[in-house]
């Protein structure tokens, strides 16, 4: 980032981006500035790498499935299979850590079917086995960050409720797809949607708030890239919980500042671990600094558990609940013969 309205835009818009007809204007007004200029600085801030777009971030239970998985991959095919990996358009995050599970990625779409079939598929291709996690219960879901006072904003704010929103209504799955694909950088974004849609602008702008105010947006507006933004230690802490004790234990962790996501998972063979939550930093002292703190506040210290580093991030775009999976698994081409 350049200057002081770079971070004033990344920092001030990634909750409550205006659902106006114009709403770089809006930006530009807020910051002393003209729409033209936000929109060249937005474009190459985008171009830089700092955000990866401006659309929906949803709540759990809105629609869609999801899926975290891990592979213990040989390290002489690591990069291969992550490439492999990353070719399907539903994975958004894909990461190598510190484990002898060593890829971990996200994977998204509309149905959940269509996401074992594409795991199958996987494996088939890789000769290579993939744990497979679903989330059964979201503590807190936020991963916003705070530039100007650098923390991760969701640090700032108190946990969001526990209960998954409703689901989103089938005929509203168009508008959904264009919310988490994001606004086109030019004057009147929500019009291309609306004439896509053969939708009123109006009521487009009020179907986006209903969602906000019903849950099952959990924010719109800019989603930056942390890594880019120097938040460049990135750990998913995990913890064998009891069955009976972990929604109360989730409930405390999702509470303690620096937690971003928090969220009980099936365990699975060879995964003890069903509660997880993830912490951001500048460096790894301080990730592990609020590590500690969080684990002593929320009385997990005694648990079986395991801190898991990023080493390497091989992808990170926005998930796609909402985007009709292909017949077949495409995205495997050319690589049947085993990546």
């Amino acid at each position: 980032m350049d200057d002081a309205l770079d971070q004033r835009l990344l920092n001030d818009w990634q909750h409550r981006f205006p659902l106006r007809p114009r709403p770089f204007d809006a930006l530009a007004r807020a910051c002393g500035v003209d729409e033209a200029q936000v929109l060249q600085r937005l474009s190459r801030l985008r171009e830089q790498g700092f955000f990866s777009r401006i659309g929906a971030v949803w709540n759990a239970g809105a629609g869609g499935a999801a899926l975290l998985c891990a592979m213990a991959v040989p390290a002489e095919r690591l990069d291969t299979v992550a490439a492999l990996v990353g070719r399907h358009p539903g994975v958004n995050h894909s990461y190598e850590r510190e484990h002898l599970l060593n890829l971990w990625f996200v994977l998204t779409g509309a149905r959940a079917d269509a996401l074992q079939r594409d795991l199958d598929a996987l494996e088939a291709a890789s000769g290579l086995t993939v744990l497979r996690l679903p989330m059964r219960r979201a503590y807190r879901i936020d991963l916003g960050f705070d530039l100007a006072g650098g923390a991760t904003a969701s640090a700032l704010r108190p946990p969001p409720p526990a209960a998954a929103s409703a689901p989103l209504a089938p005929q509203h799955h168009a508008l959904a797809a264009l919310a988490e694909e994001g606004l086109a950088l030019e004057p009147r974004p929500y019009a291309r949607w609306a004439r896509q849609l053969g939708m009123d602008e109006p009521a487009l702008h009020a179907r986006l708030q209903d969602w906000l105010d019903g849950g099952q947006l959990r924010r719109f507006g800019i989603v930056v890239r942390h890594h880019e933004l120097g938040y460049a230690a990135n750990a998913m802490c995990v913890f064998d919980a009891p069955d009976d004790a972990v929604d109360a234990l989730g409930a405390r962790l999702a509470a303690q500042p620096g937690v971003t996501l928090c969220y009980r998972r099936e365990r699975a063979p060879g995964w003890r671990y069903n509660l997880f939550c993830m912490l951001h930093g500048r460096e790894r002292g301080a990730v592990l600094a609020l590590l500690a703190r969080a684990r002593a506040a929320a009385g997990l210290e005694a648990l079986p558990q395991d801190v898991l580093f990023s080493l390497r991030r091989f992808k990170q775009c926005g998930a796609r609940y909402f985007a009709e999976p292909s017949a077949e698994p495409a995205w495997l081409a050319p690589e049947h013969d085993h990546a």
